[in-house]
């Protein structure tokens, strides 16, 4: 049973400096929430603004659910009976008043902030597992999970709202957790929900496009992604925070040059800080031999893809940083797991490499098609489809690279939204129809019938890629969210046809 927190509405707002004030403060708060339905007696209530909601309207029913106090931006058009806290920004002040509440629970772990378009939960295990190689306990909040040691919870966003995250970082300080791997998100960047994190390390995978139906440009998405890099890095205690960079990348070239702190480079380039070189990329993984600061070494992870190289080099850049002996980050590397829908395979007997793979934007699918044309001895088959109110104009360019770089494609469905399926799929035909002597290709909009299609067609030495989805075990289709897991569907397929 956890231990009730209980903290002074003063004491709250004392660190929220520039508040408007209304209402007597003199009462101790038991818990926080931004979700009216969560309110319990006792609680302060966040009122927060975002794109679909707007928890302005359900300040009446939190008050009903036993709100001492509510906190707005806006001015609300209703007397309430209790004390109002307006601020200029109601989740940037969460964050201030979840710190003060859980006990600034950030400062007992070293954050290590993951964040780019592609790579940030491949990166992420690789730290993790080095971590648990060198002796030390880390958290992590990712894509997948949030876990610490054996402990698991499921992840319903990449960065989780700064009041579920200072809630996070207190349990993993009560396990024993020493460092905390936050994957960063730029929705989480721009809407300031790690605002009151310092990190020791923060590291840059790389940027292509994705999420413009939220950031509208890519110079907006870029900004928003430095945050990391210009604002979050370091405290006044310690200067020793580290930017590591991948500068192949040219977002990561320009992230550089403004950057606060120290920064440790890396990519193929041979100028990098750390790069690797005599690469040889197989079936069995990845060897090469490692250029670091800390000396040359080779190197192996039996992770799958040259894209994976970077990642690779992102989490010994990182390890790096902490100061881990090399033989500790070679030994981590060398022993990782298979990360769940990252090129995931699913076993058969027939003779086909079936892989699930999370890759959702122009970039991953291009760097997961490029890898697998390197190794497939046969065809590549894709099945495939994008999101439903999400960035439509990177939909044409996806059935341009699937049409382009396989040898069959079937389109389907991904996870639609309220978004009709089949229209999503007219915007992936228009970029699929451009390329000239490009795959065939079919439409399923039922995504297991697509699956089944795509490996009914197959034959011993053929490659079905399965991408968009990886580790999700569901598929939202309206607002309702159902059970689809690629993994155990393609399972299931290949079990009935043999």
């Amino acid at each position: 049973m956890e231990r009730v927190i209980r903290v002074s509405l003063r004491q709250l707002l004392s660190q929220l400096p520039g508040a408007e004030v209304r209402g007597d403060i003199e009462t101790t708060i038991q818990g926080i929430s931004y979700d009216s339905r969560k309110v319990e007696p006792g609680f302060l209530f966040v009122a927060l603004k975002g794109s679909a909601n707007d928890g302005h309207k359900y300040v009446g029913e939190a008050i009903k659910r036993g709100a001492l106090s509510v906190v707005v931006q806006e001015e609300i058009d209703q007397a309430v009976p209790v004390p109002v806290i307006k601020v200029p920004d109601s989740r940037k002040a969460l964050a201030r008043l979840a710190s003060v509440f859980f006990g600034w629970p950030q400062r007992k772990l070293d954050l290590i902030g993951i964040t780019g378009t592609n790579g940030k939960t491949t990166t992420s295990y690789l730290v993790e597992t080095i971590f648990e190689v060198a002796g030390l306990k880390p958290a992590v909040i990712g894509t997948i999970n949030y876990r610490c040691g054996n402990t698991k919870c499921p992840a319903p966003v990449t960065t989780p709202e700064s009041l579920d995250l200072m809630r996070a970082f207190t349990k993993a300080a009560k396990m024993g957790a020493t460092h905390a791997v936050v994957e960063v998100s730029s929705h989480a960047l721009d809407q300031g929900r790690v605002s009151d994190c310092r990190f020791k390390v923060g590291v840059f995978t790389n940027l292509s496009r994705d999420h413009l139906d939220y950031h509208g440009s890519m110079e907006d998405y870029f900004q928003a992604k430095s945050l990391l890099f210009t604002e979050l890095l370091g405290d006044t205690q310690d200067s020793g925070s580290v930017a590591v960079i991948n500068v192949d990348n040219p977002y990561g070239r320009r992230l550089a040059q403004m950057a606060t702190t120290s920064i440790i480079t890396y990519g193929l380039d041979g100028s990098c800080d750390v790069t690797v070189r005599d690469v040889d990329v197989s079936e069995e993984g990845i060897k090469g031999r490692l250029i670091s600061p800390a000396g040359e070494k080779e190197v192996f992870c039996p992770l799958v893809g040259r894209f994976n190289l970077y990642n690779t080099l992102a989490a010994v850049s990182c390890a790096l940083c902490l100061d881990i002996p090399l033989e500790a980050i070679l030994e981590g590397l060398s022993s990782i797991v298979s990360i769940p829908g990252r090129l995931e395979t699913v076993k058969n007997s027939a003779g086909i490499t079936v892989l699930v793979d999370y890759a959702h934007t122009p970039d991953a699918l291009e760097k997961v098609l490029r890898d697998l044309r390197s190794v497939a001895r046969k065809r590549i088959i894709t099945v495939f489809g994008c999101g439903g109110d999400r960035d439509k104009g990177k939909r044409p360019e996806m059935g341009r690279i699937a049409v382009a770089m396989s040898d069959l494609v079937v389109i389907t469905s991904d996870n639609p939204r309220t978004e009709d399926p089949q229209l999503i799929v007219e915007d992936i035909i228009k970029g699929a129809r451009e390329v000239k002597g490009g795959a065939s290709y079919m439409v399923e909009l039922d995504r297991e019938k697509a699956i089944e299609a795509a490996l009914s067609r197959a034959g011993k030495g053929d490659v079905v890629l399965i991408a968009g989805k990886g580790h999700e075990d569901y598929q939202i289709v309206g607002t309702q969210k159902r059970p689809f897991d690629d993994r155990k569907v393609a399972a299931q397929i290949l079990a009935r046809i043999g």
